[in-house]
C-alpha cells in the first residue's frame, strides 16, 4: 500500500513540475561486466533487495498514470532478471516506449526473440571499444566483444532499432573514427559518444580515466567531420567532457525536471548519483506513490528550480539551460553540493578542476579498479 511522502517539501518559490519524460528502471546491479566507469554505487545493492516482479509492474502502471512516455530498461545488466519478458509487456500494454540498455552479455537470439515478442522497442547496446581485445580489458570480461557484435547483428535481424552507446576515455578515445566506423558496420541509426563521468566507479579510477586534452581536441575535430560525412546514416550525440568544459550540462536535463531514477532496491532518485549526496533521504517505491515522490519529495524539490542557486548562478543568464549543472560533481570536487559546478568557468573552484585535469592526464594511468 502507498502513501504520500511523509513531509511534502512547500513548492513556495518552486515552479510545480509537469509529468518526466523518461523513467530509468535500474532494475539490478548484477552485471558480468567490471567496467571502471560503471554509474552504479560502489556499495552495490544485493540481489535479496531488488524489487520483485509484481513491484516493478506496479511502477509502472504508477509512471504510466503519472505521464512518463520512455521507460529505460537498465541496470547492471537487466537481462539478469529472469522476468524481463513481462516487464518489457508491460511497457508495451501500457503504451510506454521501452528502451532497452544493455552490456550483450546473457542475450542469446532466442531471448531477443523474447522480448521483442513481448513489444521491445529499442535496443542501446554499450560499446568499449571497436578493438576486441581494448574492448575485453575496459570491460574485464573476455570475449565480450565477440559477443556484442553477435547481438547487434541479432537486433538488426529482428528488424529492432539500434543504438551504440559508447563511453570515451584516455584508453579509447584515439579509436573513436574506429566506433563510428563499426555503428555503421552493425546497422545502428544513432551512437551516443559520452565523454565519462566522474562520480561513483569512474571517480574512484578518475587519474586512470582522464583523457589529455589534445585526446578531447581530436575528438571534437572526429565527431564534426563524421556528422557532416554521415548524415542521414547516422546519427551522432556527443557528451563534452566536464572537466575541459567552459559550462555545465544540465544534469538529467535539470533535477527534478525530466528524469525519474528507480533503483534496484526501489529508491526514487533525480539521478544516478543522488544518493552521495549527504544530509538527503529519498523515498522508496515500496512505501511511496511515485507520482506524490515526483511532485512533494522534499529531495526532488531541493535543486528543483532556480530558487537554492548561490551566486554567481542566482545572476547568471543561463541558469534556465544549464539548471546550475551537476549537484553530485559540485559535491566531488568542493565538498559542497550547493556551490557552483566547477565545469563552469565562472564557478571559483573552476581552475583546481582544469588543473586536476591536465595533471592527471600527465601522468601514467594507474591500473583500473574494477566494478566487482
Amino acid at each position: 500500500m502507498t502513501t504520500t511522502a511523509k513531509e511534502p517539501a512547500p513548492n513556495v518559490g518552486k515552479p510545480m513540475p509537469g509529468p518526466p519524460i523518461g523513467l530509468l528502471a535500474e532494475l539490478t546491479h548484477r552485471c558480468p561486466l567490471q567496467c571502471p566507469y560503471c554509474s552504479n554505487p560502489l556499495q552495490l545493492k544485493s540481489v535479496r533487495n531488488e524489487l520483485t516482479t509484481d513491484e516493478w509492474l506496479r511502477v509502472l502502471d504508477e509512471a504510466a498514470d503519472l505521464g512518463v512516455l520512455q521507460i529505460h530498461l537498465s541496470g547492471g545488466e537487466p537481462a539478469s532478471r529472469r522476468d524481463l519478458e513481462p516487464i518489457v509487456e508491460k511497457c508495451a500494454n501500457r503504451g510506454l516506449y521501452s528502451n532497452l540498455i544493455t552490456s550483450g552479455i546473457g542475450l542469446p537470439r532466442e531471448r531477443l526473440e523474447k522480448l521483442a515478442a513481448a513489444g521491445i522497442d529499442h535496443v542501446q547496446l554499450s560499446m568499449q571499444d571497436a578493438d576486441s581485445a581494448n574492448c575485453d580489458r575496459i570491460a574485464g570480461y573476455e570475449g565480450a566483444h565477440k559477443r556484442k557484435l553477435e547481438l547487434a547483428r541479432n537486433v538488426r535481424a529482428l528488424g529492432l532499432p539500434l543504438t551504440l552507446n559508447a563511453p570515451v576515455h584516455r584508453h579509447n578515445l584515439d579509436n573513436l573514427e574506429a566506433l563510428i566506423a563499426l555503428a555503421v558496420e552493425l546497422g545502428a541509426a544513432r551512437i551516443e559518444i559520452a565523454n565519462v563521468q566522474y562520480y561513483a566507479w569512474a571517480l574512484a579510477n578518475r587519474a586512470a580515466l582522464m583523457p589529455t586534452r589534445d585526446q578531447v581536441r581530436r575528438c571534437l575535430g572526429v565527431v564534426q567531420a563524421a556528422r557532416e560525412r554521415l548524415k542521414g546514416v547516422l546519427a551522432i550525440d556527443f557528451v563534452a567532457p566536464d572537466y575541459y568544459a567552459k559550462r555545465p550540462k544540465p544534469c538529467m536535463g535539470g533535477w527534478g525536471r525530466g528524469i525519474i531514477v528507480v533503483t534496484p532496491a526501489g529508491k526514487v532518485l533525480p539521478c544516478h548519483a543522488a544518493e552521495t549526496l549527504p544530509g538527503m533521504s529519498f523515498e522508496n517505491i515500496r512505501t511511496h506513490a511515485l507520482g506524490d515522490i515526483w511532485r512533494n519529495s522534499p529531495a526532488f524539490n531541493s535543486y528543483r528550480g532556480t530558487a537554492w542557486m548561490p551566486e554567481p548562478c542566482q545572476s547568471c543568464e543561463l541558469k534556465e539551460k544549464d539548471w546550475g549543472g551537476c549537484r553530485c560533481q559540485a559535491l566531488a570536487m568542493t565538498g559542497d553540493a550547493k556551490a557552483t559546478d566547477p565545469a563552469c568557468d565562472r564557478s571559483p573552484f573552476h581552475a583546481r578542476m582544469v588543473e586536476l585535469a591536465d595533471t592527471e592526464s600527465a601522468t601514467e594511468p594507474p591500473p583500473f579498479r574494477y566494478r566487482r
